[in-house]
């Protein structure tokens, strides 16, 4: 994570939060602007690298066309429990056919931790007709609240 990006009021370095990045297995909250100008949001499995987040869907995936038609989005990836933390952004996403399948194998052994199991080879099966959303942030910030919620 590039730390001319991270905002000045971040809880977390731009390291830190490429190491939370790296580490937590959540789904990424990405929300784009829908059809009727109103935001969508949606959760996906994600994965850090050079300084993005990239997500798998299905090409038919109704965030791939709103992304494609605007590429402005936002983004969360937080725990849904205590310790209250995490990471929150705006960015811009390009789609990508061509790398779909890739990422979505990176996605399989990331969250799955296998690509031998009923659910991996579903998801794999329907690789060719996956794309990769790539989000390169405009900005980023991270929040902590770890240690006011202690004791």
């Amino acid at each position: 994570m590039e730390a001319s990006i991270v905002r000045k009021s971040s809880a977390w370095s731009a390291d830190e939060i490429g190491r939370y990045l790296d580490k937590i297995e959540i789904p990424a909250r990405l929300a784009c602007l829908g059809g009727n100008g109103a935001p969508l949001i949606v959760s996906l499995w994600f994965i850090h690298n050079g300084g993005a987040i990239w997500c798998a869907t299905q090409d038919s995936a109704k965030i791939a066309a709103l992304l494609r038609q605007d590429p402005r989005c936002a983004f969360e990836i937080a725990a849904d429990s205590r310790p209250y933390r995490g990471v929150r952004g705006q960015g811009r996403a390009t789609i990508s056919a061509q790398q779909g399948p890739a990422v979505l194998d990176s996605l399989i052994e990331r969250y799955l931790k296998t690509q031998d199991s009923p659910f991996a080879r579903w998801l794999a099966a329907r690789s060719e007709s996956e794309v990769a959303i790539q989000v390169v942030p405009d900005w980023i910030t991270a929040w902590d609240f770890s240690q006011r919620m202690t004791g």
